[in-house]
């Protein structure tokens, strides 16, 4: 017996992200790439990375490192990122059961989450907040406690007190970010001297985002958590090879814990990766063998912020201080009344620069009338950026 022709049904699927749609990054991009203006927006450079890396990277291929590497990470990649933090921060981690190398800084951070927090457990995050944070936490069925950063003149502050009156029995974990994206501020020493008075004598976790530690400006030091024993004991710390050299798409990063968080931190990435593209690995330590790449880091991008500023500095907006990162922030109201997405959407379009609104960072918009352009570009770039916004 023939049966009804009906056509194929997909079965409805009810969403685990039913608020997450396409980021601010890829539709401003998006936005960018179709109004021929100059991207300031995604956080990415243009110009390319060291030919030596890609020359190492290309040998270990060709070495026959092509096949999957441990899970943890490739022991020479583990071994340099120990010696590399005991030489800059003073803090000794166990190669083998301490470190472990990422698929970039984002599944470190998601990892991380997923391997701490339980369902109705409560996760402190400052914001503006990088955006793959509150999408990580609902992922794992926490309850995010959101504290906003304060701004004025002299730029983003965290205010500890509210966020020592955040902390609840159910808290479990605090994330911190510096240099923070998208504002530009970096926590001080009395910053982490705060936050170590608010976890002490808790079972609060910290995960740390230092993706930008290397990107610190006007001779001040980056305040890694590896600096301070009683932080580093709670903390999960990630950093990313993808920003300190200038291989974003790489996607290569790594998370420094103590070894019990390792332990469970390595159980979700096993499943979750498993383990990291070889070549790029091999090539990674052998390139991390000469500290000078990281070193001149903070003059490199030093020059381009200032350049940057300088160039804004006769213009109608107004500069935040930026201490840290890739990321300008800046006051646009001498220029216009418009919402910050709004305001963002016409600058790309008509203004022909790309840049982030600032109220995307946050998980409900919140208007400030700032938003945030990426200096990490071509000095070309930045100099018809500049044209153009000092045209307004």
């Amino acid at each position: 017996m023939n049966q009804p022709h009906h056509p194929p049904v997909t079965p409805a699927l009810t969403s685990r992200l039913p608020k997450v749609g396409t980021t601010v990054f890829t539709r401003m991009s998006q936005l960018a790439a179709e109004s021929g203006a100059v991207n300031l927006g995604q956080g990415f450079p243009d110009f390319a990375c060291e030919p030596a890396l890609v020359d190492l990277v290309t040998e270990a291929m060709r070495g026959g490192h092509n096949q999957y590497p441990m899970m943890t990470g490739v022991p020479a990649l583990r071994a340099a990122i120990v010696a590399k933090i005991a030489a800059i921060y003073g803090h000794q981690y166990d190669a083998n059961t301490e470190i472990t190398v990422t698929a970039g800084a984002t599944e470190a951070l998601t990892t991380a989450i997923l391997c701490c927090v339980h369902p109705c457990d409560e996760v402190i995050v400052i914001e503006p907040a990088y955006d793959s944070y509150l999408p990580a936490i609902a992922l794992a069925g926490g309850v995010p406690v959101l504290v906003q950063m304060t701004v004025d003149a002299d730029g983003y502050r965290v205010p500890w007190d509210q966020v020592a009156a955040a902390v609840t029995p159910r808290t479990r974990l605090i994330i911190v970010n510096t240099p923070h994206n998208p504002t530009g501020s970096v926590l001080r020493a009395a910053d982490l001297q705060a936050l170590a008075d608010i976890v002490r004598g808790t079972n609060m976790l910290i995960l740390s985002d230092e993706v930008y530690e290397h990107m610190v400006y006007d001779g001040q030091r980056h305040e890694s958590m590896c600096r301070y024993p009683e932080l580093a004991a709670r903390s999960f710390v990630v950093s990313s090879f993808g920003k300190t050299y200038h291989v974003t798409g790489w996607k290569v990063g790594y998370v420094a814990a103590p070894a019990a968080l390792s332990a469970e931190f390595r159980k979700v990435h096993q499943y979750n990766v498993f383990s990291v593209n070889t070549p790029m690995q091999h090539g990674l330590a052998g390139y991390m063998a000469d500290p000078a790449p990281y070193q001149q880091l903070p003059a490199f991008y030093q020059r381009k912020r200032d350049l940057f500023r300088d160039g804004l500095r006769g213009s109608r907006f107004e500069l935040l201080p930026a201490d840290g990162t890739y990321f300008q922030c800046v006051r646009y109201e001498r220029i216009s009344s418009l919402p910050e997405a709004l305001f963002a959407e016409w600058l790309t379009s008509e203004v022909k620069v790309a840049a982030i609104p600032v109220s995307a960072f946050y998980q409900r918009s919140q208007e400030s009338g700032i938003v945030r352009f990426c200096f990490a570009k071509k000095e070309e770039t930045l100099a018809l950026a500049l044209q153009r916004l000092t045209s307004l």
